[in-house]
């Protein structure tokens, strides 16, 4: 505090000097004038060397973001219409794919409309034969039927002259090989 006081004291002494500090004489006046040009100087300087280069990244980094932006946009927009060129792509696969599963079905049905047709044709062919075969069976079994009738006669006959019997006897002879026979042979 001692300090304080001291230079309390000595300013109060030197009156003089105190109104000069509040007083605005020439070299106050010079002093700052001096200062404001040369803060001017060093504003423009300044102005050129730092603000001006720092305007222009500023303004360059702007442009360049605005023409990354832009370039997004317009790669976002080629990205839609891909898309929907590819969607559309798709579309129009799905119905060739349709389109391609139908016609397969088509010949398909028809493939197998067309192997059924010959299956019947040959089952067609099969029964006739077999009923050809049968029908010769038939035949065959009658030729046989015939030939043991006439060989049966023929024993028969053979039987009447070796025994050289009456009437009866033949009839009797008859009678019998007609019973061997049987009487479903006649009908066929």
């Amino acid at each position: 505090m001692n300090n304080l006081a001291k230079t309390g004291a000595a300013l109060l002494e030197s009156g003089a000097e105190m109104s000069r500090i509040f007083d605005l004489d020439l070299q106050l006046i010079a002093d700052a004038g001096l200062t404001i040009v040369a803060l001017f100087f060093l504003f423009i300087a300044l102005s050129y060397f730092l603000f001006n280069p720092a305007r222009k990244m500023l303004e360059g980094r702007q442009n360049k973001i605005k023409s990354e932006l832009e370039s997004a946009a317009a790669d976002m927009a080629e990205a839609r219409a891909l898309r929907e060129e590819y969607e559309g792509k798709l579309k129009e696969i799905d119905k060739e794919a349709a389109q391609i599963l139908g016609e397969t079905r088509k010949k398909a049905l028809a493939n197998e409309n067309q192997i059924l047709e010959r299956a019947r044709a040959e089952a067609n062919r099969i029964m006739d034969r077999a009923h050809r075969e049968a029908e010769l069976e038939k035949q065959k079994a009658a030729d046989d039927v015939k030939r043991q009738m006439v060989e049966l006669a023929s024993m028969m006959a053979g039987k009447i002259v070796a025994a050289s019997i009456d009437v009866a006897a033949q009839e009797a002879l008859i009678d019998e090989t007609l019973k061997e026979m049987g009487e479903n042979t006649w009908l066929s």
